[in-house]
């Protein structure tokens, strides 16, 4: 997933990048970091959002098999028959979504594990692996996360505060556009 970025931090790491560019080399993949770590809260809400919609189809897959059984009980054979169109129809959509949020959560983990090695390999260049240089000196713990700035900086969490709320504000929009969707559809309308 973040090939470029990995290939990067393996340049520093095994000192193929001028000791002349390294800052401005960790400097660079610091933000890309940043872009990264979005992209992995963007797979997980899209986990969220799936999982959401499974929930509902469930749900609703729950309501057609009640009223089926329901219509069993008076002999409605013209709403056994609808029930049975529709509970084939949300079973299928359950099915797909299972499937669907099993891939997303893989896909997910694997870029955390991906994210949170690359972190690592970044703060390893950032102490001095790789640049000849002795990593071990008055930095023996490594480089914390305040150090390389990504927690501390205020108006950098600012702006993944803010896209990260207009993200979320952009699922439940969408979510309650299909939910009104499907409600006009219900309706008739």
């Amino acid at each position: 997933m973040f090939e470029s970025l990995k290939s990067t931090i393996q340049d520093l790491l095994n000192g193929r990048v001028a000791p002349t560019d390294r800052r401005a080399a960790i400097y660079e993949m610091k933000h890309a970091l940043v872009s990264a770590k979005l992209g992995v809260e963007d797979l997980r809400e899209g986990v969220e959002i799936t999982r959401r919609k499974l929930d509902t189809e469930r749900e609703q897959l729950a309501t057609v098999q009640r009223r089926k059984t329901l219509a069993e009980g008076i002999n409605d054979a013209e709403t056994v028959a609808l029930a049975v169109k529709y509970e084939q129809q949300h079973g299928e959509h359950v099915t797909v979504l299972e499937r669907k949020l099993e891939a997303q959560e893989a896909e997910a983990q694997l870029a955390e594990r991906e994210l949170a090695g690359m972190m690592s390999q970044l703060k390893a260049a950032n102490a001095g692996v790789g640049s000849n240089t002795d990593p071990t000196g008055s930095r023996a713990g490594g480089i914390s996360d305040e150090e390389l700035g990504l927690p501390d900086d205020a108006k950098l969490h600012a702006e993944l505060d803010n896209l990260a709320r207009a993200n979320r504000r952009s699922a439940a929009d969408a979510d309650a556009d299909a939910k009104l969707a499907e409600l006009k559809k219900r309706m008739g309308q």
